[in-house]
């Protein structure tokens, strides 16, 4: 048996499974949230000690931005030898933002595995599952499928929109994803979805909805234009953390549309 904690203090959800012998730590948030997280782990009543290894689903900077800090209090960096070239692969867009304390991986101390044999590598805490390779959001890309049928599946595109990618990469790795017969599915920006009640998308009312959509099209038209983020505010009198979530989302999630930067993002106070 074993506990999923959603724990959600940034734009990334990040999951903290226990097993029956330790703990997984499923993906982190971006560079500047480690405060953030270790309130959550507080909350809920598991201190940051506590967590065996730390596993990423792929190595963006909104995924992995403060594993190293949470190694640094003693859990230890897993990562799938498919995994091994892409691990500095974000380092470049924290170094360059002198406004958040970054702290790259320490590659030599991080545990590689191959993906064929990652069932030994969670039966050290006590999980029951296996990690695959999932390519279609990016080529390091990996999802957790636990024998219980939960899925965690970081960044691959939401079912509800697997129609528009049939035949593709997204679609093939959602086919293998899917014969597993997964029961509930964990994102990594969008909430679960139990799938006996159908894969469909969050709904916000239609006057909201719409009202979000066309501000998010015209903060990525603004972006693409090359305005800084502070112009763009006074352009759209969007709240500046708001305009800097959809910053992330459209520079680091190649081929996003506007939907899908909705789907991907906390939307606070809007």
């Amino acid at each position: 048996m074993h506990l999923i904690h959603e724990l959600r203090y940034s734009n990334t959800n990040t999951y903290l499974i226990r097993g029956e012998k330790g703990t997984l730590l499923f993906d982190t948030g971006w560079a500047g949230t480690f405060p953030a997280f270790c309130r959550a782990m507080g909350e809920i009543g598991v201190p940051v000690q506590d967590i065996d290894y730390i596993l990423i689903s792929h190595f963006h900077p909104d995924h992995m931005g403060i594993a190293q800090e949470i190694a640094d209090l003693g859990p230890k960096i897993a990562a799938a030898d498919l995994q091994r070239e892409f691990i500095h692969a974000a380092d470049g867009v924290f170094l360059k933002d002198r406004r958040v304390s970054f702290s790259p991986i320490r590659e030599a101390e991080v545990l590689f595995f191959k993906t064929e044999e990652s069932r030994d590598f969670l039966m050290r805490l006590g999980i029951r599952g296996e990690i695959l390779p999932s390519p279609g959001h990016s080529e390091d890309s990996i999802s957790l499928s636990l024998d219980t049928g939960e899925l965690f599946v970081g960044d691959l595109n939401p079912l509800y929109e697997l129609e528009a990618h049939k035949g593709g990469e997204i679609w093939e790795t959602w086919q293998k994803l899917l014969a597993r017969k997964p029961r509930t599915v964990y994102y990594g920006h969008a909430p679960k979805a139990v799938l006996a009640e159908g894969p469909s998308a969050p709904k916000n009312s239609p006057k909201k909805e719409k009202e979000l959509f066309a501000l998010v099209q015209r903060i990525m038209k603004e972006i693409d234009r090359g305005r800084s983020l502070e112009a763009i505010a006074q352009k759209t009198h969007a709240e500046p953390s708001f305009i800097e979530d959809v910053a992330r989302m459209y520079l680091t999630h190649k081929n996003v549309g506007v939907q899908g930067i909705l789907d991907r993002i906390e939307i606070k106070g809007m």
